[in-house]
């Protein structure tokens, strides 16, 4: 099903999604797979921002635990220690949109009240209240599909038939979401690259990315440097930019509206490319 929702409501902006947009990953975690400690120095993380956005990313993700297979959990006075100050420190210096990645209502509280208009979680909205923090905030929301717990998650992940079971996920996660009173218009879904598939699902899910959608809500996509790619390129981490990047074209070929990546310049150039041969 194509996107029909072409924009997004967050906490009172209105994100336009009639073209693909970029949101910038800010990990301010110390183990993160691709960029853990480079950015936990709060100056280093809110520099790595502005340039984001001056790159032209349209959100900025601000995480403050990291959900890479095998991760350990983090305590909720460390993620708030990590998160909280950089979103304060952003709040009216750029005009991309605050998000925080946590499935954690207070965190997600917190962020909402130092500058946040979208809250990421990787557990879509499951946690003891979550879904109705996320309700009361008036923030856009990511809805992600995840097998398992990061810890566990890449442990022989199995699907009878992973399109059909990860929408299945969406619709119910959908009804859930409406239920308690979070309109449509603030949801996004993301099938969760990674997150309890392997290569085949996760090559699978990219061929089939816009039936994934429920009720025409947008699709967001985080391949960015993610095993997938090193598994396709023979690459570490750092050298994955150009298969990444390729990744996030045919994504947003295939139906993506968000695009969360690492690599933010060269992501916008090539999605400039890929709008105008939509367009002409």
């Amino acid at each position: 099903m194509a996107t029909s929702h072409s924009v997004l409501h967050c906490r009172g902006r209105v994100l336009g999604l009639e073209q693909p947009v970029v949101m910038g990953v800010l990990n301010v975690t110390p183990d993160s797979f691709s960029d853990g400690g480079r950015f936990v120095r709060l100056d280093a993380a809110v520099e790595r921002a502005l340039q984001m956005a001056e790159e032209g990313a349209a959100v900025i993700d601000v995480g403050g635990e990291s959900t890479r297979p095998g991760a350990q959990p983090v305590d909720l006075d460390e993620e708030l220690r990590r998160v909280i100050p950089v979103i304060a420190r952003l709040r009216g210096r750029i005009p991309a949109i605050l998000s925080v990645d946590t499935s954690k209502p207070q965190v997600m509280d917190a962020a909402v009240a130092a500058g946040a208009a979208m809250i990421n979680d990787v557990r879509a909205l499951r946690q003891p209240g979550a879904l109705e923090a996320a309700v009361t905030s008036g923030c856009a929301v990511c809805l992600m599909h995840m097998l398992g717990e990061p810890r566990t998650m890449q442990e022989s992940p199995s699907y009878h038939h992973v399109v059909a079971e990860v929408r299945q996920f969406f619709e119910q996660r959908f009804e859930a979401c409406l239920v308690a009173g979070l309109p449509a218009e603030r949801i996004v879904l993301d099938p969760g690259f990674g997150f309890g598939k392997t290569r085949a699902h996760n090559l699978e899910l990219l061929r089939h990315l816009g039936d994934l959608s429920v009720d025409g809500l947008p699709i967001l996509a985080g391949l960015s440097r993610k095993s997938l790619v090193g598994a396709l390129t023979g690459r570490p981490p750092e050298e994955r930019v150009h298969g990444s990047v390729a990744l996030a074209v045919i994504a947003a070929l295939n139906g993506a509206s968000i695009l969360r990546v690492h690599d933010v310049a060269a992501t916008v150039d090539a999605l400039k490319v890929v709008s105008a041969v939509q367009n002409s």
